[in-house]
């Protein structure tokens, strides 16, 4: 049977971040989230209503977050979500969180939400990988992000213009 476990979230931090290490020198914390979800009720009236979600952020993701954000910062996550159960006085408990892949800080103006109009670091911890969308030959021109969206890669030549005949060009 095929599976499929991954989480996006968007919402803000409910609290300060505290970072802690393993024994091992790795840097992890763990954040509340606050995630808004607005929808109208049967009456016609908007609801409001608000999920609060543990996330885990591990090594980099965590130093960074914990640098630059603060209580009410915006942020983006995505990961996968963990079961965790513990047993207590007989009880047995359980809680589900996500353990963050992938961290964006989101907007400006918020407290620890970085305020300028440059935009905010993706930090992962998850291997990189990249995969072709067409068989289009991949350019290493410096990818824009001051003036479009992020991925957005400058303007290349097709190959149809003047110099384009000389046998010195390597391609």
């Amino acid at each position: 049977m095929a599976s499929y476990n991954r989480v996006i979230l968007v919402g803000n931090l409910t609290r300060d971040i505290e970072l802690k290490y393993t024994p091992g020198g790795t840097a992890v914390t763990d954040v509340g989230m606050a995630v808004n979800d607005r929808r109208k009720s049967a009456t016609g009236e908007w609801v409001d209503e608000t999920t609060f979600v543990d996330v885990t952020l591990w090594g980099r993701t965590a130093e960074v977050a914990s640098e630059y954000l603060s209580k009410g910062s915006p942020i983006l996550v995505e990961g996968r979500l963990k079961l965790d159960t513990w047993e207590t006085e007989g009880q047995k408990r359980s809680k589900l969180r996500v353990v963050c892949d992938r961290m964006q800080m989101l907007g400006g103006g918020s407290p620890g939400g970085g305020g300028g109009s440059r935009p905010q670091p993706q930090v992962s911890d998850a291997p990189v990988s990249h995969g072709l969308v067409s068989d289009a030959p991949v350019s290493d021109a410096p990818v824009s992000v001051e003036g479009g969206s992020p991925g957005q890669r400058d303007a290349q030549p097709t190959g149809g213009g003047a110099g384009y005949e000389d046998p010195d060009i390597p391609f």
